[in-house]
């Protein structure tokens, strides 16, 4: 579905993001896997093949993300995809106790980064004109919230609104906006909170980065071609309730 493509993946070192990086390449597509675990995305770089390469980036730095662009399109000639999947979770720390810093952190590292990731992307792709597919990594806690989570709640939400933002100001160099909203994944960013969190999913299981994946590798092919400005749930029934 993505042959030929060129794309960049944030938070490509574990978790969804590893799930997204093997599922483009699989597909056909060049892939440029980026964290700031440069051993990570090295190691899977190296088992995708010639057709990977790593960048170690700090998503919260505009500079370090301009550049991560910059640098995919010197390698590989052009930029057809963006998943900005970088983020973090946040501590349970009580709203009323929480820090300034706490909460920028999650907020620069979740949204920020996100909006970083559409303005050089689409740049690049404005430049080319060829258009391309942005797709934004949200969650169930851009629709719903939940205790203990004020900074990643507020962060997933403005990550939908900027989605129909940047869809609706991209449309006509026709750059694709999208947003994919997971449940709990099975990824190390829950770990600890698995049996807390199962009985919230009606499907009765969490669910594995590479569902994620196939839902992301569909948005971001042309077969999706009529789809841009919305967020998409996959969540087991999580929302539903």
């Amino acid at each position: 579905m993505l042959n030929g493509k060129v794309a960049i993946v944030t938070g490509a070192g574990s978790g969804i993001g590893t799930a997204i990086a093997r599922r483009f390449a699989a597909d056909g597509a060049w892939v440029c896997l980026s964290d700031l675990e440069q051993d990570a995305i090295a190691k899977i770089a190296a088992e995708l093949g010639a057709k990977a390469m790593a960048i170690t980036a700090d998503v919260t730095s505009e500079e370090a993300v301009r550049k991560l662009v910059d640098d995919t399109v010197a390698k590989f000639g052009r930029l057809d995809v963006m998943v900005n999947n970088a983020g973090i979770g946040e501590k349970p720390i009580p709203i009323d106790e929480k820090t300034a810093a706490d909460w920028q952190r999650v907020i620069d590292t979740n949204l920020t980064s996100v909006f970083y990731g559409i303005k050089h992307s689409a740049r690049a792709m404005k430049k080319a004109g060829r258009g391309g597919v942005i797709v934004n990594m949200s969650s169930i806690m851009g629709d719903v919230a939940f205790s203990g989570a004020p900074a990643y709640t507020s962060a997933k939400h403005g990550v939908n609104g900027l989605t129909k933002e940047a869809a609706l100001e991209l449309a006509s160099a026709k750059i694709r906006v999208v947003a994919v909203q997971p449940g709990f994944i099975k990824t190390p960013m829950i770990k600890g909170m698995e049996k807390r969190v199962l009985p919230l999913h009606p499907i009765g299981r969490l669910g594995e980065p590479e569902e994620v994946a196939s839902l992301v590798a569909y948005l971001a092919s042309d077969e999706a071609g009529f789809i841009t400005g919305a967020g998409y749930l996959i969540d087991g029934g999580y929302t539903a309730q």
